[in-house]
């Protein structure tokens, strides 16, 4: 009988991550190819970094400069990945940005910039993504991530919002239709995380400590802290879940 640990291996398969430049989407990647998966690292900056960083774990990792905003980088992307690598087995949509502005003030370019990188992108490259995959007789494993705010209202940041509740819908659906098909779709949702997008939160002395005292883990969360999900999901031990969202939040939803 083979050891569960070798379940979360992932040797010989390529996961596209996007947003891998820097964050969570590097944590995120550079995870990945320690249990043994070659990256193709997407971001519209430059993902030098995660390239030498990939390579320095023995691994192959491929970058890719895209504008996910625009819906027609998507198939170039999944064509040049497949250039570089036989079998795209793990999809990774990480890349998202955010727009802080009061309700009555949020402009139409702030709700279309948000939702178009945020859930559109995500959308179409899973599609791309999943096309590839039944088109090659193949299985797969897509990660979406969500975010806490896929179950909660939030403050200031309405296209956000909208955008990580429907990530958590796009997930169920892609689990309900895919499943049968040997593709599983699954989403983390990270709690409250020391990157840029939090930047101004953390600047803030009295929103940081109104957070941070509702965290039970009692910290800002930080790349690491998703490795272990995202290499779980992306394994044959996940086999048997999903649709589901897997909260990595310090316990943030339990108060």
């Amino acid at each position: 009988m083979n050891s569960i640990l070798n379940s979360f291996k992932l040797d010989g398969k390529t996961a596209i991550v996007t947003g891998a430049a820097r964050g969570l989407g590097q944590g995120m990647a550079l995870a990945l190819a320690e249990a043994g998966a070659n990256i193709v690292a997407v971001d519209i900056l430059a993902a030098d970094d995660t390239r030498k960083q990939v390579e320095a774990l023995g691994r192959k990792c491929v970058t890719i400069a895209a504008n996910l905003g625009d819906r027609a980088s998507i198939p170039a992307l999944i064509e040049t990945a497949k250039k570089s690598f036989a079998s795209l087995d793990i999809l990774v949509n990480c890349a998202g940005i955010i727009r802080r502005e009061d309700f009555e003030k949020f402009s139409e370019k702030d709700w279309d910039d948000v939702m178009g990188i945020n859930i559109d992108a995500v959308f179409f490259l899973s599609q791309a993504f999943v096309r590839d995959r039944l088109a090659s007789k193949a299985t797969g494993k897509i990660i979406n991530i969500a975010s806490m705010l896929s179950f909660q209202g939030g403050i200031r940041v309405p296209s956000y919002t909208a955008s990580k509740s429907a990530v958590q819908g796009l997930t169920r659906l892609i689990a309900s239709e895919m499943g049968g098909k040997g593709i599983n779709c699954n989403a983390i949702a990270p709690g409250y995380m020391a990157t840029d997008n939090t930047a101004p939160l953390r600047a803030d002395a009295d929103r940081s400590a109104s957070i941070l005292a509702r965290i039970p883990a009692g910290r800002w969360g930080t790349p690491d802290d998703l490795r272990g999900a995202v290499v779980f999901l992306a394994s044959s031990a996940s086999d048997y879940v999903n649709g589901y969202t897997l909260a990595v939040d310090g316990g943030w939803l339990a108060r």
